[in-house]
């Protein structure tokens, strides 16, 4: 056993002094080379860029004690692009908010003559025994008073209804359309 052990490292020393051996070499190469290109070329450039773009203006307000909001809106096609904006007011906001400053005051049937230049709250007022006011007078006195001065009485508003929202939605999205086709043949 002894044996194997010593034949065992003397093989080992001797293969790595070959390796060691092997490491070291010399190369010498001598070389020379001549080279020429010749080059005729057509060339094009593409340049793809993207699409303009029409980008509606955000229209808003600074306070939200306003009674506006905002609307834009924006169309593109190839060669033209348009977009607007605008404030929309809102008259009953601007009801509610004129009664309310007048409440705070102390001036309750002015604040409740506002609301009722709103036919909906003159027609609640009336079904509840509590008439609108009518120049001062309050309560049957300003029942008279409105029994004889009809033309005085707000103009019934009809409300719109969700079929007559979705025909008009209909007929603005008719009309968008024919103007973008009537745009893509500029």
């Amino acid at each position: 056993m002894k044996t194997i052990k010593i034949i065992l490292t003397m093989a080992l020393l001797s293969l790595s002094g070959a390796a060691f051996a092997q490491t070291t070499s010399t190369v010498i190469t001598d070389s020379t080379s001549e080279s020429s290109v010749d080059t005729d070329a057509k060339s094009r450039t593409i340049v793809i860029s993207p699409p303009p773009s029409a980008i509606s203006p955000g229209v808003g307000s600074s306070s939200s004690d306003l009674c506006t909001t905002g609307v834009s809106g924006a169309v593109q096609t190839q060669i033209l692009g348009i977009s607007t904006g605008e404030m929309v007011r809102d008259e009953n906001c601007e009801r509610l908010k004129i009664s309310k400053t007048l409440y705070d005051m102390g001036m309750k049937v002015a604040a409740v003559s506002v609301l009722c230049q709103d036919r909906r709250v003159y027609d609640a007022m009336e079904m509840a025994g509590t008439p609108c006011p009518y120049l001062g007078e309050i309560g049957d006195k300003a029942s008279d008073q409105w029994k004889a001065n009809p033309h005085r009485i707000p103009v019934v508003e009809e409300m719109e209804t969700k079929g007559d929202v979705q025909k008009r939605n209909a007929a603005v999205a008719t009309g968008g359309i024919s103007l973008a086709l009537l745009l893509l043949l500029l």
